[in-house]
């Protein structure tokens, strides 16, 4: 008679073929050339590899049959750097979610969004995400759809220069990604702020001093919060009814974080935003304290401890990130320039 696993141990298990598959993700949004590259500016992604995925044919060829196959590219990410949830996030601003006929300029089957999911918690973290393009956009209808993840055939052998296409043939690749509008409708639909995160992140080099360093540079109370997960006091804190226009960077690395144009008065005593100006540089964690379980967000480069975001936040996101004056600096939008962060100009109008 064969004996049952204990349940906490079965758990376990389960988790573990979960995060088996974690750190790899399957996304289609048109032409594989314009997703690898826009996925390898992302923070936290170790490789992406273009290909087909979704169909019944064994063994898809680009010049040949990969009928009922989408484009596709394979995502290889640290999970230390980058959530899935912060994958999809990126991947968002970088599709067309209404076009139910391919993307851009490309039409047809192959050309069609989608998400594969690998694991249920992969698919319930999806779903959230879908949910929430959906309530910011609640006059379109969203069709990208949430699929299981199948076969992924990478782009090889005589085809293989299809993979870092932007690389090796930049010219053309920015002749099609032009002509082939992509830029202009992902401006038309996300705004200033799909540019501007899309192309700093790689390039700038944020770091985290020394803690002798930290001491020295941080107040008592910065270090307290950023170093120690403290909390400043509500309303007696800098920038919580600050209404200046421009960015927030994180006191310790000067990662830019958020925006004043998502900045709301939430009544709390803290600085409160709907969203973050540059998702892949604000991480969540599980955080088990006094508090029961909340979400804790900390920076990126620096794992400065921030505050937390709730689900009790204003549309069009219904989040509400609420952020330590202790752990920011605030950088006004006339000064951006010459602190080195001029992509975000165009974010505030006269």
């Amino acid at each position: 008679m064969k004996k049952k696993l204990p349940g906490l141990l079965l758990i376990s298990l389960l988790s573990l073929s979960f995060n088996a598959s974690a750190d790899k993700a399957i996304l289609a949004g048109g032409c594989f050339w314009c997703m690898e590259a826009d996925f390898e500016k992302l923070t936290g992604v170790t490789s992406v590899v273009s290909g087909f995925t979704g169909g019944i044919l064994q063994n898809p060829t680009y010049s040949g049959n990969h009928t009922s196959h989408y484009e596709a590219v394979e995502i290889s990410y640290d999970p230390t750097k980058v959530s899935y949830k912060k994958l999809l996030d990126y991947y968002w601003q970088h599709i067309d979610p209404f076009d139910a006929k391919g993307q851009f300029c490309d039409k047809g089957p192959s050309y069609l969004s989608a998400i594969f999911v690998a694991s249920e918690q992969e698919r319930q973290i999806a779903e959230q995400s879908k949910l929430q393009i959906t309530k910011e956009f609640p006059n379109n209808k969203v069709v990208t759809p949430i699929l299981n993840t199948s076969v992924f055939y990478p782009i090889k052998g005589k085809e293989s220069y299809h993979q870092d296409y932007y690389k090796s043939n930049p010219i053309r690749y920015k002749a099609y990604r032009w002509n082939c509008g992509r830029d202009k409708r992902l401006k038309a639909i996300w705004g200033e702020k799909q540019a501007a995160t899309d192309h700093v992140e790689k390039t700038a080099n944020y770091s985290k001093p020394t803690q002798a360093e930290l001491k020295q540079k941080l107040t008592p109370l910065q270090y307290k919060v950023t170093q120690k997960s403290g909390t400043e006091p509500s309303f007696k804190n800098e920038y919580w009814d600050n209404k200046q226009a421009g960015i927030y960077v994180d006191i310790v690395s000067g990662e830019p974080l958020f925006s004043s144009s998502d900045k709301f008065k939430s009544g709390t005593g803290w600085p409160s935003f709907t969203k973050p100006l540059a998702p892949q540089n604000v991480l969540e964690k599980e955080d088990r304290g006094f508090f029961g379980v909340r979400t804790e967000v900390v920076s990126n480069k620096a794992s400065s401890h921030l505050g937390h975001v709730f689900n009790d936040g204003p549309k069009p996101t219904g989040l509400r990130y609420c952020i330590n004056s202790a752990s920011l600096r605030f950088i006004p939008k006339q000064d951006l320039e010459k602190e080195g962060f001029g992509e975000y100009k165009k974010l505030f109008k006269d």
